[in-house]
C-alpha cells in the first residue's frame, strides 16, 4: 500500500503523541528519560528512511526518493544531536521540561512532511507544522527576556513569511489550476508562455521560504532569535530546519517551477550574493558568539544558495554536499558554546574564550577545527563545501557569483581565526567548567569528520550524486 512510504512519518507522528502521554502521567521530573525516548523515536524513524523504497503516496502529496532520503538523514540527525546537547544545558538553566523533546520532535515531523512535499498544500502543514513549536522553544525560557523576545519576534515575522508564502501558493493555484508539483511541472512545460500571475506567486512563494533559511533581505529575525533563545535551540535552528527549508525550495524550483528557471533564477542570484556579503560584513564587529553564529549562518546560505542558483546536476550536488558538511560542522561548534559555562552560569561572549587553549586544550582544538573549516581553509571540510558550489558557479559560467563568493570567504575569515586568536594567544579570563561527556563526544564526532572528511569523500559525494539525480529526474 501506498501510505508506507510514509512510515517514517507515522513513527514520529505516534511517538509524539505517546511520549507526550507519557511525560504527563508520573509526578516525578522526566525530562532525561523522554528525551532518549524521543532519541530513540529519531533513530527508527532514520532507519525507515534507509529502508524507504521510492514513489508517491497519499494522492500524490507525498513522493519519496533518493533527495527526500538524503536530506531527511541530515534533520533527522541534526535533531537528535541537539536533543543530546540539551540534556545538561537544560538541566543546568531549570528548563529541563519534558514538553521540549516532544516540540523537537513534532518539528522533526513538520520537517520531514516538507522535505516529501509534491503538493503546495502538503509543502504548507509541513512548513506549519515546523513552526508552531520553533515558535515555543525560542522561547522556552521564559523566565529569560531575552528568550521571550526570541519567541515573540520570531512568531510575528514567521506568521507574516507563512502569509506570504500561502498568498503565492494562491496565486499559483489560480493561475495553473493546481496545487500538485507534478500536474504544475507538466502544465508550465506545455504552455508557451507563463502568465504575469504564476511569476508573482512564485516570487512570493520563494519569498516565504527564503525567511526560513534567513536569506537577505528575510533575515531580520535571525541575530535576536539566536541571541535570545536557549542555546541548544540555537543550534537546533541553525540546522535541520535549514535542511529543511533549503530542501523544500530546492524541490518546488527544481520540481514544478523547472521551466520558469530565466523567472526564478535572478532573484536566487540576488539573494545569494546579499546573504554572502551581509554574512561576511555584519559579522565583523559582533562581540556575543551566537550573534555572530546568526550572521555566520546568513553568510553560509548565501553558499549554498550558490548552488541552487546554477541550476544544474553539478550546483545540486554542490548544495547537498555543502549542507551535510554544513550541520556537521555547526553541531560541533554549537557543542562547544552549549559547553562554555563559567561556575555553573553560561557565558556568550567571544572574550570568554580567552585562553582556552591553557585551561582546556581539548574543547579549544575542537572549536579551532571548526572555525578553519568554516573559513573554508584546506584540506578541512569546509574547504570542500565552498570548492564544490565555487566550481559549479564557474562551470555555469556565473563568475560574479563565484568572485563574490570566494572574496566574501576572506573576509568572513577575520572573524573565524579572530575567535582562534583569543582562545590561544590572550590571556586567560578564567577556566570554563568541564564540557559533560555527552557534549565532548559530539565536538569529537564532529571534529573528526571535518578533519577526516578529505580522506574518504566518495560516500557522501555518491550520494549527493544520487540525491541530486533523483530531484532532476
Amino acid at each position: 500500500m501506498s501510505w508506507t512510504l510514509a512510515l517514517p512519518e507515522l513513527v514520529l507522528a505516534i511517538s509524539g503523541l505517546v511520549i507526550l502521554v507519557a511525560g504527563v502521567i508520573p509526578k516525578q521530573e522526566t525530562f532525561v528519560p523522554v528525551t532518549m525516548a524521543t532519541v530513540g523515536a529519531l533513530l527508527v524513524a532514520g532507519l525507515l528512511v534507509l529502508s524507504q523504497s521510492e514513489g508517491t503516496a497519499l494522492g500524490g502529496h507525498y513522493v519519496a526518493d533518493a533527495f527526500s532520503g538524503f536530506m531527511k538523514l541530515l534533520a533527522i540527525g541534526g535533531a537528535a544531536i541537539c536533543l543530546l546537547l540539551s540534556l545538561d544545558f537544560n538541566t543546568r538553566e531549570g528548563i529541563a521540561r519534558f514538553e521540549y523533546p516532544v516540540l523537537v520532535l513534532l518539528g522533526t515531523l513538520g520537517m520531514l512532511v516538507m522535505i516529501s512535499a509534491n503538493d503546495l498544500l502538503s509543502l504548507y502543514l509541513g512548513l506549519e507544522l515546523l513552526s508552531l513549536p520553533l515558535y515555543v522553544i525560542a522561547a522556552f525560557h521564559r523566565d529569560n527576556a531575552r528568550s521571550a523576545e526570541a519567541g515573540l519576534k520570531y512568531f510575528v515575522l514567521g506568521a507574516l513569511a507563512s502569509g506570504l508564502l500561502l498568498y503565492g501558493s494562491s496565486l499559483v493555484y489560480g493561475f495553473a489550476g493546481t496545487t500538485n508539483f507534478d500536474r504544475l511541472a507538466d502544465a508550465f512545460s506545455a504552455d508557451a508562455g507563463v502568465s504575469a500571475g504564476v511569476v508573482v506567486g512564485v516570487v512570493f512563494v520563494i519569498t516565504g521560504l527564503a525567511f526560513k533559511i534567513s536569506a537577505v533581505p528575510f533575515h531580520m529575525w535571525t541575530p535576536d532569535v539566536y541571541e535570545g533563545a536557549p542555546t541548544p535551540v540555537t543550534a537546533f535552528f541553525a540546522t535541520a530546519p535549514k535542511v529543511a527549508a533549503i530542501a523544500l525550495l530546492a524541490r518546488v524550483l527544481v520540481g514544478p517551477f523547472g521551466d520558469l528557471v530565466a523567472q526564478w533564477q535572478q532573484v536566487l542570484l540576488l539573494i545569494s550574493m546579499a546573504s554572502m556579503i551581509l554574512g561576511a560584513f555584519a559579522a565583523i564587529g559582533q562581540r556575543n558568539i551566537k550573534r555572530l553564529m546568526a550572521y555566520s549562518s546568513i553568510g553560509h546560505v548565501g553558499y549554498a544558495l550558490m548552488g541552487l542558483a546554477v541550476a544544474s546536476d553539478v550546483g545540486l550536488r554542490g548544495l547537498l554536499v555543502y549542507m551535510a558538511i554544513y550541520v556537521l560542522m555547526n553541531l560541533g561548534t554549537f557543542a562547544v558554546l552549549v559547553a562554555m559555562r563559567r561556575d555553573g552560569r553560561a557565558v556568550e561572549q567571544v572574550d570568554d574564550l580567552a585562553g582556552l587553549g591553557r585551561t582546556d586544550l581539548g574543547m579549544a582544538v575542537w572549536m579551532a577545527v571548526f572555525m578553519f573549516s568554516m573559513a573554508g581553509i584546506p584540506p578541512l571540510a569546509g574547504f570542500f563545501g565552498k570548492l564544490y558550489v565555487f566550481l559549479a558557479a564557474v562551470q555555469g559560467g556565473y563568475w560574479t557569483l563565484a568572485v563574490i563568493g570566494v572574496l566574501t570567504s576572506v573576509v568572513s575569515a577575520y572573524y573565524y581565526l579572530r575567535i582562534v586568536k583569543v582562545m590561544f594567544f590572550d590571556q586567560p579570563a578564567g577556566a570554563l567548567d568541564p564540557a559533560p561527556a555527552s557534549l565532548t563526544v559530539v565536538m569529537a564526532a564532529s571534529g573528526l569528520f571535518v578533519l577526516l572528511f578529505v580522506l574518504w569523500p566518495a560516500p557522501m559525494l555518491a550520494a549527493a550524486q544520487a540525491a541530486a539525480a533523483a530531484l532532476l529526474g
